[in-house]
């Protein structure tokens, strides 16, 4: 409890200044306590705050944790998918890789078969020649074989740079075979040289 003066003490006013002067109010504490309980006090408020932040920090670490071992599992299976994804991706890039080599061996193969039967129709759409003979050295070609005249010949030559596929056909020699008696037939041989198509 605390006790407030107003009133003047007499006695207090006659010691100091020899009774004249106006008092001073004055107030009183009362009694705190002994020196120990203070203490003891002030250690409980230190140890109930103490407490209290421990707690908090507590619960946070363990919610930390909790949620540390859900990224690590989370992580484990990002891991495995990631895996999986990357077998996946090195099957499919092989896979391609196969796809193209087949691809290339199919375009690299049409060319021979693409000449063969331009050749074919050319030498059935012209009368009275025939092929024994043809070698494909790859930027020319070069043909061998029997005609019937010298304008068969001639025409065949005509109907290959007709063509298109040969920038250049020249005739390297022809003559007549002796060895047909029965009639008169010419051997010829041919280069052609390949057009960019």
């Amino acid at each position: 409890m605390i006790r407030i003066n107003l009133l003047e003490n007499s006695k207090a006013k006659s010691k100091r200044a020899g009774g004249s002067a106006a008092a001073l109010p004055t107030m009183e504490m009362g009694d705190m306590g002994s020196p120990t309980l203070k203490v003891l006090l002030v250690l409980l408020l230190a140890g109930g705050l103490n407490f209290i932040i421990w707690y908090r920090l507590d619960r946070q670490g363990k919610t930390t944790e909790a949620q540390m071992q859900t990224a690590l599992q989370k992580n484990r299976e990002l891991s495995d998918v990631k895996a999986r994804y990357l077998e996946r991706q090195t099957q499919a890039n092989s896979y391609k890789r196969r796809v193209d080599v087949i691809d290339s061996l199919r375009a690299g193969q049409a060319g021979p078969v693409n000449l063969l039967a331009m050749l074919g129709e050319t030498v059935n759409g012209t009368e009275a020649v025939w092929l024994s003979k043809m070698d494909d050295t790859g930027t020319a070609v070069s043909l061998e074989g029997t005609a019937l005249s010298t304008d068969a010949v001639a025409n065949l030559i005509g109907n290959l740079q007709k063509t298109g596929f040969f920038k250049n056909v020249e005739i390297k020699e022809t003559y007549q075979d002796e060895q047909i008696k029965d009639m008169q037939a010419f051997q010829f041989t041919l280069t052609c040289e390949k057009g960019k198509s």
